[in-house]
């Protein structure tokens, strides 16, 4: 009895072990056989990526490695306000009865930035005036030091291109230089010098204050 019992457990031992090295076997037969068709869809994603690059090409961006610094100049500008301006432009080309065939057309939300303020290095000791305890100042000018694009926050909200054309290279260009003309215009409409004027006496009331002068008065330029 105890001798068919060995032979038993020796007997499923053995169709364990062949069991277990039948299905290796079909393992490695299904990879072996399946190994090409998986290089096959490599190849074919391969190829896949190839042409959605050539389609839609990563701009590539070098700048040259030669810098020329042309002039360098000292400043003593007091800015006292900034204006953020957002303005819609539209440009447009070829539009009217044909339009649709020839013509190209651009939305442009530009998003600028307006810095004023006053130039202290034309603040000459003739502009300034002390006498009876009191300090007379002459400022000058409030002038305009940057109005420029935003291009982190500007961009193309819309183009339509004509079925017979190809859009003008050129229209983008003109609409962001006429965008700046209007961020520029609006912040000039709005008044942005005579708040830098209002900015300058109330920043330099406190500065000449704290140098011993208390009593400042800011009389306007003749100019």
């Amino acid at each position: 009895m105890k001798n068919n019992n060995l032979l038993s457990i020796l007997i499923l031992i053995v169709i364990a072990i062949a069991a277990y090295f039948i299905v290796q076997t079909v393992r490695q037969a299904s990879q072996a056989a399946t190994a090409p068709f998986q290089q096959v869809n490599q190849a074919n994603q391969a190829l896949q990526t190839q042409m959605a690059n050539l389609l839609n090409p990563t701009p590539t961006i070098i700048p040259d490695p030669i810098t020329y610094i042309n002039e360098i100049r000292a400043l003593a500008r007091l800015e006292t306000i900034q204006y953020s301006v957002e303005k819609v432009i539209t440009g447009e080309t070829g539009q009217g009865t044909f339009g649709f065939l020839l013509g190209d057309k651009i939305l442009f939300v530009a998003h600028g930035t307006v810095i004023a303020g006053i130039d202290m290095e034309k603040l000459t000791p003739e502009n300034m005036r002390f006498e009876n305890g009191v300090l007379t100042v002459q400022l000058p000018p409030t002038e305009i030091f940057i109005a420029t694009l935003d291009n982190g926050k500007s961009y193309v909200y819309d183009r339509d291109t004509g079925l017979l054309t190809k859009p003008d290279p050129n229209l983008e260009t003109l609409v962001r230089q006429k965008a700046e003309e209007e961020i520029l215009k609006a912040a000039l409409e709005d008044g942005i010098l005579d708040q830098a004027q209002i900015n300058a006496e109330a920043y330099l009331f406190k500065f000449f204050a704290a140098l011993g002068f208390p009593n400042t008065i800011f009389v306007e330029n003749p100019n």
